[in-house]
């Protein structure tokens, strides 16, 4: 009622007095939605569900402000919209009487899609569909559309995969023009193309990735020069050899911009014929690179550096495990003795020196680093060990970085940084494309800040160094305890998001002046572009379009966001088809989040997180205590904080929303805040 107030209101202000802004939708489930203006400086908008009109999820509008209140967050109405964000919903068939529905997956679609009889394209009700829209009369609540692609039946694995990447906009298939064109390509060593090559094929080099990869599109060399400095190569695939502008194989790169990353399956940015094959850095294959060269000493001190076209032969392909053996067996990793008669084992004289002195060169390039200021933010990467033939998952586990992750992330860094350094340092004024990380909001650090407080441990937010060291050691601080992942998420909402763009503000996380992405142009867009430029400037080309640039930069952005939450929804999916047949059974975890509508708990033993919806919760009436993290009682002030340990029952799970519903177990009371304590004393 309120909101028809105020929309009849706005009607009697002049058109000259009204306010307008424009942002992308929020929607929340129950209708509502929240603006995210295109102008950062204004605050969030609220939207009532009355006021949406034809909005949809993602969307870019045009909002009527209404007046502001004092003490009152910003509200107004969608009254157009600008941009459609998705014209294909992902859903399931359902039909009522003469009309069928497409249902859709996502909770943030809050309308079901209206399918005449005749645009159902043989799907049958039940099924998971693919619905096209094609209209929304201004006279209908639902938008009108048609069936584009059946995918098949609900609980199916290839259906549930392929729903996630048509819910994300992500295509299904290659382009067959594209096929047929990598198909025509060949890596042929011409004499005319080895001529403008260095050479590295007589010097040692291997590939360290993981054990299931295929694509494998960075390599290490190493030797020792006659002058007695280490010479270590960075080698990069060559996909700008292969990979034209123009052409229909550059045209869907640019779409997908990167490659997905699924459960169980990698949906490729290229043809398999190029990440798997012809730019894969197989061994025992002479394959083109562009590579960064560090002439370094001991001590890691790079002392001279080239940048330029190569050919590479690899000696052997490391899985990580394998690289992290040599590295235990040779003593140097951290918390285990050496084992020097395993070490034979484990490779020739040429694999176990190379491996063991690339990983003593990025300890210390580790170590300075963060001398100088990186945040060493951890991840937890969840893992499933799924049926080969159902991909049904038997069983979750945590990706863990060791010695070997960090050896190669160390040299991927310093290449990412030496080129982009070499193109806004050393060329000046050059358009390029750097991966900028902004500095945090001072707000949400400060509210960061008093939270730890609470928990015991301290920020410095005096100065960017005191800040940095006691980040860092908060991180160390905390690792192994219960809150250590509530901490890190925490932290990591803090910190602002990485992207690309033109503007060079540098790296706050790494705490480079100067960053890129270099490595990886298999798998991400943003490298290719990085490639072309490189190239193109070290040859004396002139600069190319900013504006053009900056535009593939942010769409680049973008989807990787999208690809980015296409994979956690996969990991969402599989977690539920995990718990399915678990229901009733008890699970002890800790409190990973909480909001207005429940208590999210991480079980301890497979890494599901799942709600606790606070309309369960019968002993009391319990609000959301924003600010500090928890849920407190109204009448008891009893309290669930983030960190807590408790037992829960597997109550539901919905397998089309990805939703797991849990409930408290009797034993799993909640925290006494400090405030009832008193109280209890006194009444006493």
């Amino acid at each position: 009622m309120a909101g028809k107030k105020s929309a009849r209101h706005n009607r009697h202000i002049p058109e000259s007095l009204r306010s307008y802004i424009t942002g992308i939708v929020d929607m929340k489930s129950s209708g509502k939605a929240y603006i995210l203006p295109d102008d950062k400086e204004i605050e969030d908008v609220f939207v009532a569900a009355n006021s949406v009109g034809h909005a949809l999820h993602g969307d870019h509008v045009r909002v009527l402000l209404f007046p502001s209140r004092v003490g009152r967050r910003l509200e107004g109405r969608i009254v157009e919209v600008l941009h459609r964000n998705k014209k294909n919903i992902v859903g399931t068939i359902a039909f009522s009487g003469k009309y069928a529905f497409l249902i859709p997956d996502s909770t943030n679609i809050t309308v079901n899609i209206l399918v005449p009889r005749e645009n159902l394209h043989h799907a049958q009700e039940g099924q998971k569909a693919v619905a096209r829209i094609t209209d929304w009369p201004a006279h209908l609540n639902n938008p009108v559309g048609e069936i584009a692609a059946v995918l098949g039946e609900p609980g199916d694995n290839d259906v549930e995969m392929q729903s996630i990447l048509a819910e994300y906009n992500f295509p299904l298939t290659y382009p067959k023009q594209a096929e047929k064109e990598a198909a025509s390509m060949r890596s042929t060593v011409t004499a005319k193309e080895l001529a403008r090559r260095r050479d590295f094929r007589n010097i040692y080099t291997c590939t360290i990735d993981p054990a299931d990869a295929k694509d494998f599109d960075d390599a290490l060399s190493f030797r020792r020069l006659p002058s007695g400095r280490l010479e270590v190569g960075v080698h990069i695939a060559d996909v700008s050899h292969f990979v034209k502008e123009g052409g229909a194989i550059e045209k869907e790169a640019y779409e997908r911009a990167t490659s997905v990353y699924l459960v169980d399956r990698t949906i490729p940015m290229l043809p398999e014929r190029l990440c798997n094959d012809l730019c894969s850095l197989k061994p025992n294959t002479d394959r083109f690179c562009f590579s960064v060269v560090f002439e370094m000493d001991e001590n890691a001190h790079i002392l001279d550096t080239w940048i330029g076209k190569g050919i590479i032969h690899s000696n052997r392909r490391f899985a990580y495990e394998q690289a992290q053996e040599i590295i235990e067996a040779a003593g140097l990793a951290q918390n285990i003795p050496a084992a020097p008669k395993k070490l034979k084992t484990l490779g020739n004289k040429q694999d176990i020196e190379a491996v063991t002195q690339l990983y003593k060169l990025s300890k210390i390039l580790r170590d300075n680093r963060f001398k100088k200021g990186s945040i060493n933010f951890h991840s937890q990467e969840v893992r499933f060990r799924l049926d080969p033939e159902t991909a049904k998952p038997l069983g979750v586990y945590i990706k863990e970085s060791k010695e070997a992750n960090h050896l190669v992330e160390e040299f991927m860094l310093a290449a990412n940084r030496r080129v982009a350094e070499h193109i806004g340092k050393e060329l000046k004024r050059k358009p390029f494309v750097y991966r900028v990380h902004d500095e945090p909001n001072p707000q949400k650090l400060s509210d960061f800040s008093r939270f730890l407080n609470k928990l015991g441990y301290k920020l410095n937010l005096k100065s960017r160094s005191g800040l940095v060291k006691s980040f860092n050691g908060l991180l160390h601080d905390i690792e192994g305890r219960a809150e250590q992942n509530m901490i890190e998420t925490i932290a990591v909402r803090t910190m602002a998001k990485a992207i690309y763009t033109t503007q060079n503000i540098g790296h706050y996380g790494l705490s480079f002046p100067y960053y890129t992405h270099f490595t990886s142009p298999i798998r991400r867009y943003p490298d290719l572009m990085v490639h072309r430029l490189l190239e193109r400037y070290m040859q004396g080309g002139k600069g190319v379009s900013e504006a053009d640039l900056e535009d593939k930069c942010k769409h680049s952005s973008d989807m990787e966001k999208r690809a980015t939450e296409a994979e956690r929804t996969s990991v969402k999916y599989k977690q539920a088809e995990f718990l399915s047949d678990k229901i009733g059974q008890m699970f002890y975890g800790s409190v990973s989040g909480v909001s207005k509508w429940g208590i999210y708990v991480c079980l301890e033993e497979n890494y599901c997180e799942g709600m606790v919806p606070l309309r369960s919760l019968t002993d009391d009436y319990y609000e959301l205590d924003e600010e500090n993290y928890q849920v407190v009682g109204l009448h008891s002030h009893y309290v669930y904080k983030l960190g807590q340990r408790v037992k829960i029952q597997v109550k539901e799970i919905d397998m089309n929303k990805k939703q797991l519903t849990f409930a408290f177990a009797p034993e799993s009371m909640p925290v006494m805040s400090r405030q009832t304590r008193k109280d209890s004393r006194k009444r006493k």
